[in-house]
């Protein structure tokens, strides 16, 4: 059994550990992660009825029902999925569905699988149609058909397999075919995380990484991580190296709002891309309404990057508005980049 990571205390001791041992330590202190579901913060009504799930599954020594999880990035699908197979005590393999690109990749995934072992398969909507369709009865009936030779001689070999849960991890849930999206059992939706417990999450991780934080500092920089925790985890890290470098190692306030200010984070959580976004809209299209694709050309940006990584945060911290002839912002965003609302709407072209 791997022991736990080291939260905190002292590490004096260090120098006495084999170099293996302080090796071990320090992947320990990088992993952030949870390792078990009742020490993840947030996500609570997801954790409990998964644990039900585990529980009862353990209770009953029957594979766990296959599980989806959908969400933005950075919510926690995998670490739910890492979380689940230690709580049920069974062997984990990990997967993309960006690199299955033919059945015979997924096939030795499943030849290997243990009983009541996971398969997590992470970006699940990237699978190509012909291995969810090689899925389909090695989800329901632990059973795959294998095509041995070609033309007339051709035979087909039906393989039993051991009992498995598949864990599906997708940040766009609608690109899943309905007859793979029918066959899981449990579907759960993972929210963004309140200040709060963004907080609990960076005064913990700074307790993994062995260094002293505030109160404040841990606030702040909970506010600035977009209800993200591998957002606030990466603000934490940088602020730390900051911390390091600049100061003593221990965070403070200050230290915390001058590492983020370098960073060219502002109060909300905007870096300068955002801010580059609402001034385009501002400047160029007298807040709107503009298409997307037009603000991407202006801002020599790719379409993807606004529409998957800028807008998201925009349009939940109502600062942007999606109106049917595009784009548009909101009094709120005038007020944060200092801009004052045109009188009236000039006519722009649409675009889509």
């Amino acid at each position: 059994m791997p022991r736990e990571p080291i939260l905190s205390g002292d590490c004096a001791d260090d120098d006495r550990k084999s170099p293996d041992e302080r090796a071990r330590l320090r992947d320990d202190e990088i992993a952030l992660r949870p390792r078990h579901m009742n020490e993840m913060v947030g996500q609570r009504k997801v954790a409990e009825r998964l644990a039900i799930a585990v529980d009862a599954a353990s209770k009953r020594k029957e594979p766990l029902g296959h599980i989806l999880l959908d969400g933005p990035p950075g919510l926690g699908k995998t670490t739910f999925a890492t979380c689940i197979p230690r709580d049920l005590g069974v062997a984990l393999q990990i997967a993309s569905g960006a690199v299955l690109a033919a059945p015979k990749d997924l096939l030795p995934y499943l030849t290997n699988a243990e009983a009541g072992s996971v398969l997590f398969i992470d970006e699940i909507h990237r699978l190509p149609k012909a291995v969810e369709e090689f899925m389909y009865p090695a989800m329901e009936d632990f059973r795959v058909d294998i095509t041995l030779g070609e033309g007339a001689g051709a035979r087909t070999v039906n393989m039993k397999l051991r009992p498995f849960t598949v864990i599906g991890a997708t940040t766009r849930s609608g690109l899943l075919s309905a007859p793979l999206r029918d066959r899981f059992q449990i579907r759960e939706h993972l929210e963004f995380y309140s200040v709060e417990e963004l907080t609990e999450i960076v005064r913990r991780n700074a307790a993994k990484l062995r260094v002293k934080i505030d109160a404040a500092s841990a606030d702040k920089i909970a506010h600035c991580s977009r209800g993200t925790p591998r957002i606030a985890n990466n603000r934490l890290r940088w602020v730390r190296d900051y911390s390091t470098s600049k100061a003593s190692g221990h965070i403070t306030l200050a230290i915390a709002e001058a590492a983020l200010q370098m960073l060219g984070i502002d109060s909300l959580g905007l870096d300068p891309q955002d801010r580059k976004y609402l001034e385009t809209i501002a400047r160029v299209f007298h807040g709107g309404p503009a298409g997307v694709e037009a603000i991407a050309h202006t801002m020599n940006a790719a379409l993807d990057t606004l529409v998957d990584e800028v807008e998201p945060f925009l349009l939940r911290s109502e600062l942007v508005v999606r109106t049917p002839r595009g784009r548009k912002l909101a009094t709120k965003a005038y007020e944060h980049i200092g801009a004052t609302p045109p009188d009236s709407e000039p006519e722009l072209p649409l675009f889509n």
